[in-house]
């Protein structure tokens, strides 16, 4: 058995007034169960939700907060109860942004997991004995086995982490309105996961089209997969152009504010379907017009099952996708850097944290 330490090192919001300076911080994980496994973690992707809780946007939480659910590392410890064979001490594995479920709810059974009532996020969210959880910016995590996950070997760490979360996110709904060949897809928002959602839209044989405000992303959008590029912004007359398009838009940006919901459905094929994936801050509200939704429908998709997460991985390792990162060893410096940076939308497009060994030894 590989040392793991009783008492997990990170960084994390100790004061939510200075919550874009997280300090080193010590602290017990919660007690260890027989279906749990210990993780020591090598790297770990950075998601815009990791700056909504930090900011406090969801909520206050018990301090010291810490963020992070994209996590590679290596397990170090398996508990007598954990049955699965794909999963050894000394294996690389990931998490992503749930950590535990109740697994017998008719929900768990049909791979929707993260649908369970007893649903517990990899950060910042209470098991039943009042444990607050906490995330991949630290040392180690300890997680339930069921949501332990094998990494293919030829994914690096750094590139497999943001899938975790962040691809899964938009890969769920691409995957569950059956998007291959033939679909004509719409992601609107080309940020962290948006610019995954078009990489895995064309790697799944859709034809795609990358919808922004502005045309600042357009080049990029293109050396993405992006086959058309709607600038909304831009071009006064984009729903009349695309009437009658799409069969599915997935909206990925932070914040719904600024979607045009009176005329995207404008653009839908009768019994399309807008699905947003945006988890804005609690007191962000949208206005619909019900007659515009007349044969479209418009839903909100949670995080994406175990098994979608294995089906990505798969589409990654057998088609060699990657997607774009920039690295920054991991610390308190760099961490606030990251954070401001996030604030200013200056990333292109997925931040991942490294160098844990160096940072905590």
């Amino acid at each position: 058995m590989l040392h793991y330490p009783e008492q997990f090192d990170g960084i994390g919001i100790v004061d939510q007034a200075d919550w874009t300076n997280p300090k080193r911080v010590v602290y017990k994980p919660r007690p260890f169960g027989a279906q749990d496994i210990d993780i020591k973690i090598e790297c770990c992707g950075v998601c815009g939700s990791d700056i909504h809780t930090a900011a406090g946007n969801w909520g206050d939480l018990p301090k010291p907060v810490v963020v992070g659910h994209e996590i590679i590392g290596t397990v170090v410890r398996k508990g007598a109860g954990c049955t699965s064979d794909d999963i050894k001490v000394g294996d690389r594995v990931g998490v992503g942004a749930q950590c535990f479920s109740c697994l017998k709810c008719h929900r768990c059974q049909n791979n929707n997991e993260s649908y369970c009532a007893k649903c517990v996020t990899t950060y910042g969210q209470f098991f039943d004995d009042g444990y607050c959880s906490k995330g991949g910016y630290a040392s180690h995590i300890r997680v339930q086995e069921h949501f332990v996950i094998p990494i293919p070997e030829n994914i690096p760490s750094e590139y497999a982490g943001p899938l975790l979360c962040g691809g899964n996110t938009v890969f769920s709904p691409l995957l569950r309105n059956n998007v291959g060949p033939g679909k004509k897809v719409g992601i609107l928002g080309i940020g962290g996961i948006g610019h995954m959602g078009l990489i895995f839209a064309k790697a799944l044989g859709a034809e795609v089209y990358a919808i922004s405000r502005s045309s600042a992303k357009k080049e990029d959008a293109f050396k993405l997969g992006a086959d058309h590029f709607i600038a909304t912004k831009e071009e006064p007359d984009w729903a009349e152009k695309y009437y009658d398009t799409l069969d599915l838009v997935v909206v990925c940006a932070g914040s719904l504010k600024d979607v045009d919901f009176e005329h995207l459905p404008h653009i839908m094929q009768v019994g399309g379907r807008i699905v947003s994936i945006s988890v804005p801050e609690q007191s962000e509200q949208i206005v619909l017009k019900p007659f515009g939704l007349l044969g479209v429908s418009i839903e909100n998709s949670h995080l994406g099952s175990i098994e979608e997460i294995k089906q990505l991985l798969k589409l990654v390792s057998e088609k060699n996708l990657r997607i774009w990162i920039e690295k920054y060893p991991i610390n308190e410096a760099n961490i606030h850097t990251i954070f401001e940076r996030m604030l200013k939308g200056d990333v292109r497009y997925r931040f991942v944290l490294t160098d844990y060994e160096k940072e905590f030894n």
